[in-house]
């Protein structure tokens, strides 16, 4: 008789167990419309994200986005132990590449689709043990493709103990501006390996990169791009809107949107147009009167104005575009009163092994170099690290 209340108990016990094997761990789930959202970038009402590298940030913070290469996020988060993003529909099929820093971890790439998508934060690569000796951790994102790169993000699932921090933004702010050479076309890592983005990583600066693999800065078509950077910067979208099935028509970006304000803007930009035959006075032309516009929308922050670095050959030889004319283009806004504007001449900063031999863009070596040389360029201006 004994038996039975022990019998009765071991079987309780082994139901107690199963259910809480079967009980799925518990998790909170922080929607688009979190009030603890920080981000900036390219919005549209969706709200979904447009254009290249800029990513936004959540503290925690969550939106539906629409990403370009480098659009993504910051989750600056107490106790953290799970993360998952929820994709919606737009998402690119079968997946899209993102590049994933946690703790201050070294970026590494993850494959994403529409659905739930459970972060690694358990392997060795990912930072989090390091991170657990902090009081949070921040958590990086960014879409890296500067192709088949839309992520529609409707929610982020974390662990339920898991608490929400602010997350302070830098206080400088560069905001970059270009085509494929600034985009970081065909590298592995996408824009995580472009030297827009080393450079703001050196200066730990909050970084937006406005570039367009293939356009124009003359409002033209240019491979596959149905409007100019001169047109498009000022949208909310970026030139592949058009070939969009959801969303491809423009509106107007609001520049108070951006928090915080562009610090320094960077400009590199003319190959495309000199390989659609625009005339040196008409690229002149065209990049005055962009300049005007960029300085009426930021009158103090200074303005850098890249020379090309050419196009390399193998036998050493290096095919210019435009000479003279952004020397002009300097000068002329000089001449206007405006001081705040800089020449960076990157005569010699690209050679024939910095680039792919098929396509002549700076490959990763050839991107750091281009970084190291610009952060060399901007010590020596007075420019320091936050």
């Amino acid at each position: 008789m004994q038996l039975y209340p022990v019998l009765l108990l071991a079987v309780a016990a082994v139901v107690a167990t199963a259910s809480a094997v079967s009980r799925p761990p518990r998790t909170t789930t922080i929607k688009h419309d979190h009030p603890l959202i920080y981000y900036h970038g390219r919005w549209d009402s969706s709200p979904g994200t447009w254009w290249y590298v800029q990513h936004f940030t959540f503290c925690l913070q969550v939106v539906t986005v629409k990403p370009r290469a480098g659009s993504g996020f910051k989750v600056n988060v107490k106790n953290l132990k799970a993360l998952s993003l929820n994709l919606g529909e737009h998402t690119t099929a079968p997946s899209a590449s993102i590049g994933v820093s946690v703790g201050g971890s070294e970026f590494f790439t993850m494959n994403v689709s529409a659905g739930a998508n459970p972060l690694p934060l358990n392997a060795p690569s990912s930072g989090l043990v390091t991170a657990k000796k902090f009081s949070s951790t921040l958590v990086r994102i960014n879409v890296e493709g500067w192709q088949n790169n839309r992520i529609n993000l409707e929610s982020i699932t974390l662990n339920s103990d898991a608490s929400l921090l602010p997350y302070e933004s830098s206080k400088l702010a560069f905001q970059f501006i270009g085509d494929s050479l600034s985009a970081g076309q065909f590298l592995p890592q996408g824009v995580d390996q472009a030297w827009p983005f080393l450079v703001g990583e050196k200066f730990k600066a909050e970084h937006r990169i406005n570039a367009q693999p293939g356009a124009a800065l003359t409002d033209i078509l240019s491979y596959g791009n149905v409007h100019g950077v001169s047109y498009q910067f000022f949208k909310t979208e970026d030139t592949g809107f058009y070939y969009t099935t959801d969303h491809n028509f423009t509106t107007n970006w609001n520049f108070a949107r951006e928090n915080p304000h562009s610090t320094h803007i960077v400009i590199h930009i003319g190959a495309n147009d000199a390989s659609q035959g625009v005339s040196n006075d008409q690229f002149v032309q065209v990049y005055s009167d962009f300049l005007a516009k960029i300085r009426a929308l930021n009158p103090r922050a200074p303005i850098f104005v890249f020379t090309p670095w050419g196009w390399p050959n193998s036998d050493g030889t290096i095919s210019y575009y435009y000479d003279g004319q952004y020397q002009k283009i300097v000068d002329d806004r000089k001449a206007l009163g405006d001081k705040n504007i800089f020449l960076v001449d990157t005569t010699g900063w690209v050679a024939w092994a910095d680039v792919f031999p098929d396509n002549v863009h700076p490959n990763v070596a050839g991107h750091q170099k281009i970084a190291n040389e610009f952060i060399a360029w901007l010590a020596k201006w007075g420019l320091s690290p936050q």
